[in-house]
Formats: structure tokens, C-alpha cells, sequence
């Protein structure tokens, strides 16, 4: 399950937030090649921020993933969400740092997954 949280010091009130997050799940799912039905996305407007000894516009982000992620999807990553911020929140692509982690799944958390899916049928 693909996390996307990203917090920002740019006020979204009056913003269509709703564009924001099905546009960085459908990019996250399609870069990672997991179903968008198991992405999250999380975001956090007006967060006292500074970045590079300003207070402009800027976003930090994290992206947390089981399996997925590698130099050049973490890049691909970077850019396609860098690309909805600087369109959606005029944050310039500079101004956004995105950190990745890449969780192994434990095998209680395989077991319990495997569960959840055959209750789902």
C-alpha cells in the first residue's frame, strides 16, 4: 500500500484539493505499477515551513511503499508530483523535496494482507 504524505506551508483554502489528490494517486499507482485502490494519498496545507532560508512557497513529501521503489521510479516519482505541485499550488519544482522508503513487508504483515484479501472476495 503506496503512502503519498505531503505537507506544504501554502494555504488551501479555496483550493480544489480534489484534482490534487486523484492526480498524485494516479501517479503514484501508474509509476509504481501497483492498483490505485491500494494508494494514499495525504495533504497538508498552511504547515509553517522554510526552505533554503525562506518561507516561499515549498512542500516536503514522503512516499512510503512495500516493494516498488527504485532510483529510477523514485525519479519518476519526484518529477510527476514536483510537476502537480508547481501546476496546482505554484510551488516551483526547486522548492519540493520527496523523501522515499521502501518498507519490506514482515511476514505477519503478508499473512494478515493475504487475510484481508480473501475477505474481500
Amino acid at each position: 500500500m503506496p503512502c503519498l504524505n505531503v505537507s506544504t506551508n501554502v494555504n488551501l483554502e479555496g483550493v480544489d484539493t480534489s484534482a490534487i489528490l486523484a492526480e498524485a494517486s494516479k501517479t503514484v499507482a501508474n509509476v509504481i505499477g501497483k492498483p490505485e485502490a491500494y494508494v494514499m494519498v495525504v495533504l497538508k496545507g498552511s504547515v509553517p515551513m522554510a526552505f533554503g532560508g525562506t518561507q516561499e512557497p515549498a512542500a516536503y513529501g514522503e512516499l512510503v511503499s512495500i516493494g516498488g521503489l527504485n532510483p529510477n521510479v523514485n525519479k519518476k516519482l519526484s518529477a510527476g508530483i514536483a510537476s502537480i505541485l508547481e501546476s496546482k499550488l505554484s510551488i516551483s519544482k526547486s522548492r519540493f523535496y520527496l523523501k522515499f522508503h521502501d518498507s519490506k513487508a514482515h511476514p505477519a504483515q503478508e499473512h494478515a494482507q493475504c487475510l484481508h484479501a480473501l475477505h474481500q472476495e
